[in-house]
């Protein structure tokens, strides 16, 4: 299927790893022209090492840490015509209301809620001028289904699938479209922490964390290739009338009895 994604400026947030690096690579499979942002050097080199291998183009990149004020502006002066965003950059800790102090607590608000709510709106002013463009939210099943364990999470997540509803209800009226994505816990180096830290927690031994897995659907993490490749083609033009929803990918995990 042809996905009409060529030459299309992709924004990815978060963008050298994981799902971000995933998302990346499926639009540059596509023909788009992906933005690789990310606050590490390292991981950026890595990432363009990843498109490299696969006869890729290279992808533009910016590093910039979008926890600090004014990066949200600065990234956006760098590309201001991006055809799609996606946010995806951020990373909460677990625990419960006990275990994260208001100083831990705020900064990862900062990159995880205060990114996605400033980038969206420079972007999605820009796109209204156009009357076109599209705005992916990389959220997380947390906000759907909150944690006591997870509540710095959950509670983030909860206010960006609201504003992502509340967003992609209007912008339609100026031709752009606002989704969102939950991914249930998804394989990578930050979701294999937390799950160490639960087996700390529950199994007294974090190098059993496989085992916190074995209840999930399918009996695994989810893939980041799955998550990527709904999100490309939920911001083709194949999905023209979808704004203001947010699709849980969770395996049906929210509806199994426990």
């Amino acid at each position: 299927m042809n996905l009409e994604l060529d030459h299309k400026q992709v924004i990815v947030t978060g963008g050298s790893k994981g799902i971000g690096l995933a998302i990346a690579l499926n639009f540059a499979r596509e023909g788009a022209k992906p933005v690789l942002v990310s606050r590490q050097r390292s991981n950026l080199d890595a990432a363009l090492a990843a498109f490299a291998k696969e006869g890729l183009p290279a992808p533009a990149i910016a590093e910039i840490d979008l926890s600090q004020a004014g990066s949200d502006r600065a990234l956006f002066n760098l590309f201001p015509a991006a055809d799609i965003l996606v946010n995806n950059a951020g990373a909460i800790p677990g625990g419960s209301i006990h275990d994260i102090a208001e100083d831990a607590w705020r900064a990862s608000w900062e990159l995880k809620l205060f990114s996605y709510i400033n980038l969206t709106r420079l972007y999605l002013g820009a796109m209204e001028s156009r009357g076109q463009g599209v705005i992916c939210n990389i959220i997380g099943m947390a906000g759907a289904a909150p944690r006591y364990e997870y509540i710095c999470g959950s509670a983030a997540n909860g206010a960006l699938i609201s504003f992502t509803q509340g967003i992609g209800a209007g912008s339609v009226r100026k031709g752009v479209r606002v989704f969102g994505i939950n991914p249930s816990p998804t394989r990578s180096d930050r979701i294999e922490g937390v799950l160490k830290q639960q087996a700390a927690s529950k199994l007294g031994d974090a190098s059993r964390w496989l085992e916190m897995t074995q209840k999930l659907p399918f009996g695994r993490l989810a893939e980041p290739d799955e998550i990527a490749r709904l999100a490309v083609h939920c911001s083709s033009p194949v999905c023209g009338y979808l704004s203001g929803t947010v699709l849980h990918v969770d395996g049906g995990q929210q509806y199994a009895p426990n």
